[in-house]
Formats: C-alpha cells, sequence, structure tokens
C-alpha cells in the first residue's frame, strides 16, 4: 500500500456492480469467511473509505441495517462520498458521510496533513480517476471464478503492476498489486 513516491497510502477494491448476484454466488462460504477477516483487519487500517455516488447509493441500502461480521466496522468507520450531485450523504443511524466533488482533490487535501491509508471501495470511476493522477498504491482484489464478459475495466489504461501478495481462499483469490510509478 505504500507509494515510492509519497509514503501515502491509498488502496482499492473491486467489487463489481452487474452479475454480483453472480459473484457472491461462486464463492464458497469459506473463502467468503477469509474476505470477512481480511476485510476487519484492512479497515482497522484505514483513516477513511472513499465512495463513489453510485457505491454510496447501494452500501448505504445495505450497510446500516446488516447484521454481518464487519457491519459494525463498516458503519463506524468515517466515509467521504465523491459527488457533484449530492449535497449530503446520511449513513442510517450512523455519522454521515462527508461530501466532496473531486477525489484527486480530497485525496492531495488529505495527505497534506497525513500519511494514512484510504480505502476506495468499488467505485471504479474513482479509481480510474486516482491511476490517472498517480494518486492509487495498490489494488485489493477478491477474485471469484466468474467471468461476466463485460462491464467497466478495473483499471482505465495499460498500468503495470507488481505482485505483493497472492492467497488461495478455496474458491476465490485474494491478490494485491502494487501500481508502478507514473
Amino acid at each position: 500500500m505504500s507509494s515510492p513516491r509519497s509514503g501515502r497510502r491509498s488502496t482499492a477494491t473491486r467489487q463489481g456492480r452487474r452479475g454480483k448476484g453472480e459473484i457472491f454466488a461462486a464463492v464458497p462460504p469459506e473463502a467468503d469467511a477469509a474476505s470477512q477477516r481480511w476485510n476487519l483487519e484492512l479497515l482497522d487500517r484505514v483513516d477513511h473509505v472513499l465512495l463513489g455516488r453510485r457505491t454510496y447509493d447501494l452500501f448505504v441500502q445495505y450497510w446500516p441495517g446488516a447484521d454481518d461480521p464487519i457491519a459494525e466496522r463498516v458503519n463506524a468507520i468515517p466515509k467521504v462520498v465523491c459527488s457533484r450531485s449530492l449535497d449530503a450523504a446520511p449513513w442510517g443511524g450512523f455519522a454521515p458521510a462527508r461530501v466532496v466533488p473531486d477525489a484527486s482533490a480530497h485525496l492531495r487535501s488529505f495527505h497534506d496533513g497525513t500519511d494514512g491509508v484510504v480505502l476506495v471501495w468499488g467505485s471504479l470511476s474513482i479509481v480510474h480517476e486516482l491511476v490517472e493522477a498517480g494518486q492509487l498504491d495498490e489494488l485489493d482484489l477478491f477474485v471469484a471464478p466468474v467471468v461476466l464478459g463485460g462491464g467497466t475495466p478495473l483499471l482505465p489504461a495499460p498500468v503495470g503492476l507488481r505482485q505483493r501478495a497472492v492467497e488461495d481462499l478455496g474458491g476465490a483469490t485474494h491478490l494485491r498489486l502494487a501500481l508502478a510509478p507514473r
């Protein structure tokens, strides 16, 4: 997660919007439990979560009332929603998310005061913006044995990657990939 350019940490995970039923159905319970454990560990190191508006819309419908093992942590962690159309981002009975219009400007401002970790969860438009700006350090991916055959590309253009870790979860694979400096 550390950037060779800055020492700052930004990481992204991928949970696709289209075909998510097929993806989740293909992941066996032991692999899902392993991903939940990883997410709990990851969230303990994150200063806040950065979401796009569409991912926010999906998450806010699910997480405030969820009873998943990580729901308490997901609901408690500070969240920032990048949107030019929202004025507010309530989160059920929990603290609302902060709304900012520009992900890249937000990260520049955040990293001016800290070397903390920001997690981009889903939100491929934000991932694309941050890759293009050279502000994304690592991809943290859970890969299920399903090919959807379409959708938004994970990355906006060819990007050099270096494998940091790979773990077979018995029905899914966890990959951590560092992005090469641009």
